[in-house]
């Protein structure tokens, strides 16, 4: 991924950050965490906090994947609902899986305030219906989760959308008072500076392999890079390019986003988009199987925006930018062990939140606590198909079929 798929509105309006040294290879650690991402930066910060002497190593610069180009959408939860984890795992492994990953609201959160990050958190999240059918769904689900795991939202009939969203056509919704939105560069870099004051070491434009660092054990935290780390492991993903924007600040913002929610819709290649402070629209549309961008991101993202919102049809876009989501079979995230090294990857588009979690999973895994991780650990996963150069392409005949029906 080059820089010309970097120029975004969060790197325009990041926090001060003083660049970090390259590793020499010096030092010995009790813990070495590869990824500088908000899965590693959280791992590293746990582990410091437990009185370990940990160095976290990013190949780029701090947030420079994943952690600092997203949509910045908080939205509680897995990709599978808590309906489908009962159904598929039973009701105590189910109770486990919710416990942990609607606490991710609550974990992010904690660490924003704990260490007076800056990211511009907001509250508020809705899911749209692309279609009515969707709508039952995401009904049937909501009811579900509130009666079985008590996590409360609202459903939002089609005359009562407008509360929150004018435009896009959308059959209804559902509005989660938990969920919210950020700056997610900020936050990687919050988490960072937090990470440093606890005594991490970071070291940047450093990329490193396992072997390379003198370490009882290593945390590899790389998601879509995962296979420049470790080939095997990263049969278990494939890397999905997603593309944002961010318009010119908007006068008339109240008139398309009146609650300031951020917004995801139910496609299976989705829009999803929200307010910046500043009040410019952020909105990421459309899906890449292969890593070239688009001639033009601004003009590639555009015809989605027009599908919501056809009164920005000629607002300026002032910042366009991509990065690689990581995807695994299932869609749930996989996290693992070899020997002394620890991994989480795989959050399949889902991972604000939930990668905070699994950074302090891992931590507790290092220290020897593995109850919480196995939870996680635990979820059945399985690698694409096709080996080195046929698993690529055969997960993109998948993709594309499941594209389609939204079109249907």
């Amino acid at each position: 991924m080059t820089d010309a798929l970097n120029n975004s509105y969060y790197r325009a309006t990041a926090n001060a950050w003083e660049t970090q040294p390259v590793f020499t290879g010096e030092g010995e650690y009790d813990v070495a965490v590869i990824g500088g991402g908000f899965t590693g930066l959280s791992a590293a910060l746990a582990c410091a906090e437990k009185g370990l002497k940990v160095a976290l190593l990013e190949a780029k610069t701090i947030g420079y994947g994943a952690s600092g180009r997203n949509g910045g959408q908080l939205i509680p939860g897995l990709r599978w609902s808590m309906r489908e984890l009962d159904e598929e795992f039973g009701r105590e492994r189910a109770q486990a899986i919710f416990d942990l990953a609607y606490g991710a609201v609550d974990r992010v959160k904690g660490r924003i305030a704990r260490h007076g990050i800056q990211c511009d958190l907001k509250s508020g999240h809705l899911e749209a219906a692309y279609k009515p059918a969707h709508f039952d769904a995401m009904q049937r689900d909501a009811e579900y989760l509130e009666q079985h795991f008590g996590w409360e939202s609202e459903i939002v009939q089609l005359k009562d959308m407008g509360r929150h969203i004018n435009g896009g056509g959308y059959h209804g919704g559902i509005y989660d008072s938990r969920g919210g939105h950020f700056h997610p560069l900020n936050y990687a870099l919050g988490l960072a500076a937090a990470a440093q004051k606890a005594g991490v070491t970071i070291f940047e434009n450093s990329f490193v392999r396992p072997a390379d660092v003198n370490a009882r054990n290593v945390i590899v935290a790389t998601d879509s890079w995962i296979s420049d780390i470790d080939g095997k492991l990263g049969r278990y993903t494939i890397p999905i390019m997603n593309y944002n924007i961010a318009t010119t600040p908007l006068s008339d913002w109240e008139s398309l986003l009146p609650s300031d929610a951020a917004v995801a819709d139910s496609r299976f290649v989705l829009n999803y988009f929200r307010l910046s402070a500043d009040k410019r629209l952020i909105f990421g549309g459309g899906e890449k199987y292969v890593q070239t961008p688009p001639a033009d991101i601004a003009a590639f993202v555009r015809k989605h925006i027009v599908e919501v919102f056809p009164s920005l049809a000629h607002t300026p876009i002032d910042y366009a930018w991509g990065g690689a989501v990581g995807v695994t079979m299932n869609r749930l995230p996989h996290l693992g062990r070899e020997g002394n090294i620890f991994f989480a990857h795989g959050f399949s588009g889902h991972g604000a939140l939930v990668t905070t979690l699994a950074g302090e999973l891992l931590a507790e895994a290092v220290t020897g606590t593995m109850e919480r991780f196995d939870v996680f650990a635990n979820l059945p996963h399985q690698p694409f198909p096709g080996g080195k150069w046929l698993a690529r392409p055969l997960a993109t005949l998948g993709l594309l079929y499941y594209a389609l029906r939204d079109r249907l």
